[in-house]
């Protein structure tokens, strides 16, 4: 799953919320854990600034689904700065780790 954001914001869209909301009623089934994996920031953006913002949106994220009924021990944060695939650069990417 993604979860894009608009420039350098760290505001959830109502749409990713919608989408986070039905995450954690699935999460609510199962004892499996999340990683989020954060980006920002183009290839003009200094890495450190990147680092940051994209520590904000993996916060903001896990902040939603704490307050959706998912324990935070189930929640790992990963805040990579700048993207080095061919994703969009503005995004979370959550991935389910099985046990």
């Amino acid at each position: 799953m993604r979860v894009d954001f608009l420039g350098a914001t760290t505001r959830l869209t109502p749409d990713a919320e919608r989408s986070l909301g039905s995450l954690a009623a699935t999460m609510a089934e199962s004892d499996g854990r999340l990683q989020l994996k954060a980006y920002a920031g183009g290839t003009g953006e200094p890495l450190g600034s990147a680092r940051r913002l994209s520590l904000s949106r993996a916060l903001a994220v896990r902040s939603f689904l704490i307050e959706q009924g998912i324990r935070s021990t189930r929640i790992d944060v990963r805040a990579l700065g700048r993207a080095e695939d061919s994703g969009p650069p503005e995004r979370v990417d959550i991935v389910l780790l099985t046990q």
